[in-house]
């Protein structure tokens, strides 16, 4: 194989790589084109980043073809060839029944007409059967052929119809746009772990609002997040401009393009229907964070979301009512910062910030709480101990000096140890603690 240089071939850079895998591939009789996002964005004028080709060699022969290279199969059909950290995808040309034997019958059953469209490297010419290209001169996102039949095939693809638009600024074709409307409730066929990823993608598009106003027309928002839908219409109290539905919307979309933040933004207010109470005429939404942040878990379990995500997110949620007006001592600052983890301080942040600038009255708040995280990151600077592993002393010698095994009660030491140097940083030295342990033996 050569290097993975790009090679200029009729104003498309495709890598060498790609160029060597398909042209092993014909040399052993077999077809081979380029196809899938990389010759999209390519036409596009983007920076094309996954590079797939569509063969009819069958799985097997594609592994024998490769030995000197690393692969494996996570897609049916699909051999996934590795290069110097790159995967490189070489999938066989399916039809109705599983695999076909021709690229138009492949091109056929692919999603949208800018998807199906394969760059032929012998003639060198874009073989586009259903009018990709004029498609993305138009701006359109247009369903192959009879969309309810893409949609039955797949219909993780009424979703990414959505986010296609969003991306690339391209409005979805009537008869498209019909038929996710008549078939939403399809999406429940879809593995959560998928519906999650697209999710995650929609997220991130410039202004998400505009999607998942689109799922909540087209009826998919409730198959997707039923969650969401329940804050729609759903007035507030007179801090809040909005709507609880509305609120969200202008929050996710204010905060910075971070998944992470994206995620937490959506699901900040997520229980605040359920615990919506009229008192005196005003409505009052007690303990909504904490509802919050338990329907966050339940959420993000049910889409699979890994237990890192879930606890970054989850705390983040639970905390994003913190008073940034009230004078606080340096020692309730720096119980704020263990509450929450000085890892944790920027993103809290700036989700509060979104937050408010959603409650749409304006951004007078922006002074005070720049004001608090100064004051924040004024005692991280110091170097202050925050969490245990700050601790001048460890779990081993706590079982030395107290005659522990190991087990909770030293984690409960050295939780008390800690609370005493969130008062008075300055007993963070290991003989100060092992005198303060040695008081607590009496």
């Amino acid at each position: 194989m050569q290097d993975n240089v790009p090679l200029a071939i009729e104003d498309y850079e495709i890598p060498s790589i790609v160029i060597d895998i398909s042209g092993k591939l014909i040399k052993n009789g077999y077809q081979a084109f380029i196809v899938g996002g990389a010759l999209r964005d390519s036409l596009l004028g983007y920076q094309a980043k996954d590079w797939d080709v569509a063969t009819n060699a069958m799985p097997e022969k594609i592994r024998g073809l490769f030995p000197e290279m690393t692969s494996f199969n996570l897609k049916h059909g699909t051999v996934t060839l590795v290069f110097r950290g790159r995967n490189f995808e070489v999938t066989t040309f399916r039809g109705v029944r599983g695999f076909s034997s021709s690229i138009e019958e492949d091109l056929a059953h692919r999603d949208f007409t800018f998807n199906a469209m394969a760059y032929d490297i012998i003639r060198k010419r874009i073989i586009d059967p259903f009018g990709g290209k004029e498609d993305m001169t138009k701006k359109v996102v247009r369903a192959v052929l009879n969309p309810s039949e893409r949609f039955d095939e797949d219909p993780l693809r009424m979703m990414r119809a959505i986010r296609f638009s969003l991306q690339l600024g391209y409005t979805i074709e009537p008869q498209t746009l019909m038929a996710i409307n008549s078939m939403a409730e399809a999406i429940d066929r879809v593995a959560q772990e998928r519906i999650r990823d697209e999710f995650l993608k929609t997220l991130m598009v410039k202004k998400p609002s505009v999607g998942f106003n689109l799922m909540r027309k087209s009826g998919l928002l409730k198959g997707i997040l039923p969650e969401l839908m329940e804050g729609y219409r759903r007035r507030q109290n007179n801090y809040h401009k909005f709507t609880i539905y509305r609120h969200t919307m202008e929050t996710v979309d204010s905060i910075d393009k971070d998944p992470v933040l994206r995620l937490s933004a959506l699901l900040h207010d997520i229980a605040k229907p359920r615990v919506r109470k009229k008192i005196n005429g005003r409505w009052r939404f007690f303990g909504h964070t904490k509802a919050s942040a338990e329907l966050t878990r339940e959420i993000m379990m049910r889409l699979k979301f890994s237990n890192e995500w879930i606890t970054l997110v989850t705390g983040l949620v639970i905390h994003h009512m913190f008073d940034y007006k009230k004078d606080l001592s340096d020692r309730a600052i720096r119980r704020f910062i263990k509450r929450i983890g000085p890892d944790n301080v920027d993103d809290l942040i700036s989700l509060r910030k979104a937050d408010d600038l959603a409650h749409g009255w304006g951004s007078d708040f922006e002074k005070d709480i720049e004001k608090f995280k100064s004051r924040i990151n004024s005692q991280i600077k110091k170097s202050y101990p925050f969490t245990i592993s700050d601790l001048a002393l460890n779990g081993y010698d706590v079982m030395k000096v107290v005659g522990l095994k190991p087990g909770p009660k030293v984690g409960k030491i050295l939780n008390k140890l800690l609370e005493k140097v969130i008062k008075k940083p300055e007993y963070n030295k290991k003989d100060k603690l092992i005198e303060i342990l040695e008081d607590m033996k009496e």
